[in-house]
């Protein structure tokens, strides 16, 4: 006699994995991500850029306009020579910043560029709409290849866990149809209305 219960499907080990047959798609849409993130990155380090550039382009117009006003202004000797250095610093702090934005325009930008350009290759594949009509599909040939590579290894396996599954599904149907021909067995023994052929 079999002591199984419903309470024993809530022993059943779930897996969200992605070695589970079917689960691999979040992970080869990483590949998709990563591809992404890279443009985002890009727009990031854009943005930076601009943004050193803008602080430069201000710091030199403040260092004219200032420059422009104590030349025509009474400050002279070492006052004039102070609000001067003042203003040149400045002017080298607007190159420093024009500088790092070269930098990262011509460095930081190119190599992520380059390194999506290397590590990722757009895939145009066509899928069907309606009967006549295709639309076009961008896909990245990494993020393909994954998914056929997770597919041919799972089919095997995935074959067996349907069958293995199956097989746990009929024995606990099993066990409960034994269960519940022993609770009638049981229940009809203590009925002294039903004769013993009755059984």
């Amino acid at each position: 006699m079999s002591h199984h219960s419903a309470e024993d499907n809530l022993l059943v080990a779930g897996s969200d994995s992605f070695w589970e047959p079917g689960n691999y798609k979040r992970t080869t849409k990483r590949v998709e991500d990563g591809f992404k993130l890279c443009g985002d990155l890009e727009k990031l380090v854009q943005e930076r850029a601009d943004l050193e550039k803008g602080y430069a382009k201000g710091l030199r117009a403040w260092s004219k306009k200032w420059n422009d006003l104590i030349e025509k202004g009474p400050e002279y000797g070492t006052t004039e020579a102070a609000w001067k250095g003042v203003l040149v610093e400045a002017d080298r702090l607007a190159d420093l910043h024009l500088r790092v934005k070269d930098n990262l325009c011509n460095n930081v930008i190119n190599s992520i560029k380059s390194w999506q350009k290397e590590t990722y290759h757009k895939k145009i594949g066509y899928q069907t709409c309606s009967v006549y009509l295709f639309q076009s599909m961008m896909m990245i040939k990494e993020r393909k290849e994954m998914e056929d590579a997770f597919k041919k290894a799972q089919k095997p396996w995935a074959k067996i866990l349907t069958k293995v599954n199956k097989a746990k599904a009929d024995y606990h149907n099993a066990c409960k149809t034994e269960k519940s021909a022993s609770n009638q067995e049981r229940n009809a023994t203590g009925d002294s209305s039903l004769s013993p052929d009755q059984f």
